[in-house]
């Protein structure tokens, strides 16, 4: 008789358990967005007009042609002052559906790259070149944060 009670107790704390989580689920004030993957640059003095070429032109080219091939959903370059010699003063970000396809698609990516911007050993000269006018302060993954409620048919998805 008391391992019944037990067991009956222990089944209704599951069953309350599961539905409270499932309610908390459902009913998220959020959902999660696109993937972004954000370089902080700094251009160093003088070279703004030299970096803003390169973006204009290979980066550019390179960013359309994954768009074009829907490996990215799209892309931007933010400017901003820095605050120190230190600091970064530039943003370039590019956005993907999700993590999974971003990184499902990095061959695809690889041999875009090959295609626009030329073989290993051009875009490893690109770097070093590259690297006389800018530095990389740093590189994150971001996930956009959509503030609406998640839904049932949107989890579906």
């Amino acid at each position: 008789m008391n391992f019944k009670r037990v067991l009956i107790g222990s089944i209704a704390v599951l069953t309350l358990i599961i539905g409270i989580s499932v309610y908390a689920q459902v009913n998220r004030p959020y959902r999660n967005g696109s993937v972004w993957s954000i370089s902080f640059i700094r251009i160093k003095p003088g070279m703004d007009t030299a970096y803003m070429s390169y973006l204009a032109g290979p980066w550019k080219a390179n960013q359309e042609a994954a768009k074009k091939e829907g490996l990215i959903l799209s892309y931007r370059v933010v400017s901003t002052e820095g605050h120190s010699p230190a600091d970064w003063n530039v943003m370039l970000m590019t956005e993907y559906k999700d993590l999974a396809s971003m990184e499902a698609n990095e061959d695809k990516a690889d041999a875009l790259a090959q295609r626009v911007v030329g073989n290993d050993e051009k875009q490893m000269q690109g770097y070093k070149d590259r690297s006389e006018i800018r530095e990389v302060m740093g590189v994150r993954l971001a996930r956009e944060i959509v503030l609406e409620p998640k839904s049932l048919t949107t989890s579906a998805k």
